[in-house]
């Protein structure tokens, strides 16, 4: 009897132990995010946006896709994104990998400083497809580190991506959509009123104003044609600007035509620099006007002070003769200002645009 109980004894403490086991084993390890190591997103998500937004210190900016696939400049007068900064920026969210996740702790969470930082893509109701709250930076190692959505999750991404949310930083600035052996004809207004052609991008440029022992300098055109051709606008101003108005009766005329017999004209105008007298003092003390009184006869032969007033900004407006084309739907929203060194390089008389022909060939004489 004695090594039967001893039996059930030992059964029962062998049932307990594993009971015992079970209750007290330690939790699986939880398993590791999918995202892990994977793309910050996915091209198929980017593909299927129909807007970009990106917000930082309480300003957004949305850039917009076109049904040609282009994106435009919701926040700008809806001028065409810059194709070339938005590729940069969605291919730092495509390299960019989630590296490890730091915490889900909301404590922690807290620390790591997320607030309005935030890049969105959302479909054309608004609804968002994917969207990441920043963090600050990592302190060591680099990254920053990342939120999607409402997650109680941070993680720490190697995400280099700068957002700029200047919504004229996006927009694309280029204005000339033609290049140099575009051009078969340049037409010059004043000041210099000439007129050059070519029959194919690789002959000479010829002029029925070709003054006497000179051709057109063919690299004074070829530079005049990669300035203009590579025109961008530094900023916009609306169509009744003050300054735009103050400019206008200060213009000059250059028009391009291609080979394919189109034309584009180019305006551009400037106020110039003005010199003024100054006006004269006031409210001179007794003290002051007594001196002023006894040096009158010097005062007399003295010239009189001028104050010079700058320049004002260089406008540019352009006009196709293709109805269709882009800049005639830009032109009729702003006014381009451009930079100043564009409008200050323009050939001002015209012997700038010439030089002197080469000496005749000599026929050499033969020896008898």
């Amino acid at each position: 009897m004695r090594l039967k109980t001893l039996l059930i004894t030992v059964a029962a403490l062998a049932v307990l132990s594993a009971i015992a086991f079970f209750v007290r084993r330690p939790a699986p390890p939880p398993s590791a995010d999918p995202r892990l190591n994977q793309p910050l997103v996915d091209q198929s998500t980017i593909e299927k946006a129909a807007k970009l937004r990106l917000s930082d210190a309480g300003k957004s900016i949305t850039l917009t896709r076109q049904s040609d696939g282009t994106w435009r400049v919701a926040d700008y007068h809806d001028f065409p994104a810059d194709f070339q900064k938005l590729s940069s920026f969605v291919g730092n969210l495509t390299d960019a990998k989630l590296q490890r996740l730091v915490t889900s702790n909301p404590d922690r969470i807290a620390r790591l400083e997320f607030k309005d930082t935030k890049i969105e893509l959302l479909d054309a109701s608004d609804r968002p497809l994917w969207s990441i709250t920043l963090g600050k930076h990592a302190e060591t190692g680099g990254g920053r580190f990342v939120r999607f959505g409402d997650e109680q999750k941070a993680f720490l991404a190697n995400l280099s991506a700068w957002l700029d949310t200047t919504a004229k930083n996006w927009a694309d600035s280029t204005l000339v959509r033609l290049k140099p052996e575009d051009i078969a004809k340049i037409e010059l207004g004043a000041p210099t009123d000439l007129a050059f052609t070519r029959d194919t991008k690789d002959a000479a440029w010829t002029s029925s104003q070709t003054p006497e022992s000179k051709i057109p300098d063919s690299a004074r055109l070829s530079s005049l044609l990669t300035s203009l051709t590579g025109l961008r606008f530094s900023d916009t101003v609306d169509l009744d600007d003050p300054k735009l108005a103050e400019a206008k009766p200060h213009s000059r005329t250059i028009k391009l035509t291609t080979f394919d017999n189109k034309t584009l004209t180019l305006t551009f105008a400037r106020k110039p620099e003005e010199k003024k007298p100054k006006p004269a003092a006031t409210g001179e003390s007794p003290d002051t006007a007594e001196k002023s009184d006894a040096s009158s006869e010097e005062t007399k032969s003295a010239e009189p002070e001028f104050e010079t007033i700058p320049a004002g900004p260089v406008f540019v407006s352009l006009s196709h003769s293709d109805s269709a084309a882009p800049i005639n739907e830009l032109s009729a929203k702003r006014a381009f200002q451009i930079y100043d060194y564009t409008y200050t390089s323009l050939p001002q008389k015209p012997e700038d645009l010439f030089t002197n022909a080469p000496p005749p060939p000599t026929s050499e004489t033969k020896p008898e």
